[in-house]
């Protein structure tokens, strides 16, 4: 990790907030109880309002998405994600942005059912992101990676110096492994095989340590 890299650890998810070269870029939200600890972190890394220029959600679950629009409000950030999630932050059903549904999954929809978005909290993207866009112009260099498995839209931040921001499509739960709630395998093995290709050094998971990307067996 970087001096310019926080990693804000809440009960089981992951942020990231980066200094850039204008000012700070946060990965991802957290949930929306996770508020007061996110905002907390903020101002200890000097990050106030008109400090936050971006904040890319990786995918829209709420354990990501829940605080985006908050943020936007007070601290006047832009929210950038892939349009594949438009829908599930818009009408806070993180099932929008997934097509197919193994059996496994279909049993438990009715429980995720009560991990939504909430109304306040639902919003919508100020731009969109797409596999190969760059951060430039937000203070980072990075690019954005297309990397569809655990959900349509799911995307990641590869660094310059081989930083890799992986939201949920890499994990650490139990120990590192790809994404583990999976809504389209194919895809998914096809993105995996796309970042063993590229030059990651560390990889920050939505859930989770940072592992190297040889961890994954």
């Amino acid at each position: 990790m970087t001096e310019s890299t926080r990693a804000l650890t809440f009960r089981w998810v992951n942020a990231y907030l980066v200094k850039g070269n204008s000012g700070f870029l946060l990965i991802d939200s957290g949930m929306a109880g996770n508020r007061a600890t996110l905002e907390r972190e903020l101002r200890d890394a000097g990050c106030g309002p008109g400090d936050l220029k971006l904040i890319v959600i990786t995918h829209g679950d709420p354990d990501h998405s829940g605080n985006a629009s908050y943020l936007r409000a007070k601290y006047g950030a832009k929210i950038a994600m892939h349009k594949a999630e438009a829908a599930a932050v818009e009408k806070g059903n993180m099932f929008l942005s997934r097509g197919k549904m193994p059996p496994l999954r279909r049993m438990m929809k009715p429980l995720m059912r009560l991990f939504r978005l909430r109304k306040r909290d639902r919003f919508t993207s100020d731009l969109y992101l797409e596999d190969g866009d760059r951060l430039d112009e937000y203070g980072l260099s990075a690019t954005i990676l297309h990397v569809p498995g655990h959900s349509a839209g799911s995307i990641a931040v590869l660094t310059d110096d081989g930083t890799f921001f992986s939201g949920d499509f890499l994990e650490n739960r139990t120990r590192p492994s790809i994404a583990t709630l999976v809504d389209d395998a194919e895809a998914l093995r096809a993105s995996f095989e796309r970042a063993r290709n590229l030059d990651i050094r560390t990889v920050y998971p939505g859930h989770g340590k940072p592992f190297s990307l040889d961890e994954i067996r």
